[in-house]
């Protein structure tokens, strides 16, 4: 996926079994951010990140969707654990992940390895992407003010 697509309709389950579709944020900005795993340093700052300043990324009208291949109940977990307000989307057979290219080859401790590439989509409220931020542009700490920034 790049800019100016448009992200797919489907896309997924979240961590209560609930169908997620594009359309349910119709007229809302969507930041759709894939992070490799739960309860690692770098994805719950990530996640916190989000969380504490959810209310001003609402207020700034983006919605928020975390995706990545862990379980449903390992999500659960997860935001149960860190007081997430927002659903995480358990993509266990990297369909979505496949889909908007954050599944792919990445070093980990030296070796190469098939896996998920922290990336975030900004969606327009049409369901357009219009930014992209992927691997070292992420500031795990600070993802949430990237977002609020404006270019």
């Amino acid at each position: 996926m790049k800019i100016g697509d448009k992200a797919p309709e489907i896309l997924g389950k979240d961590e209560q079994g609930r169908d997620i579709l594009l359309s349910d944020y119709k007229g809302r900005k969507l930041v759709l951010y894939f992070y490799p795993k739960d309860n690692t340093s770098g994805c719950t700052s990530e996640a916190c990140s989000l969380r504490d300043y959810y209310e001003q990324l609402q207020g700034a009208g983006y919605a928020v969707v975390g995706v990545s291949k862990d379980s449903a109940a390992s999500h659960q977990k997860f935001k149960e654990k860190h007081q997430l307000p927002f659903p995480l989307i358990a993509d266990v057979d990297h369909t979505l992940l496949e889909a908007m290219g954050a599944w792919g080859m990445k070093s980990m401790y030296g070796k190469k390895v098939m896996g998920t590439i922290r990336t975030t989509f900004i969606i327009n409220e049409e369901g357009v992407i219009e930014k992209i931020l992927s691997g070292k542009q992420i500031k795990t700490k600070e993802h949430a003010l990237q977002i609020l920034q404006k270019d």
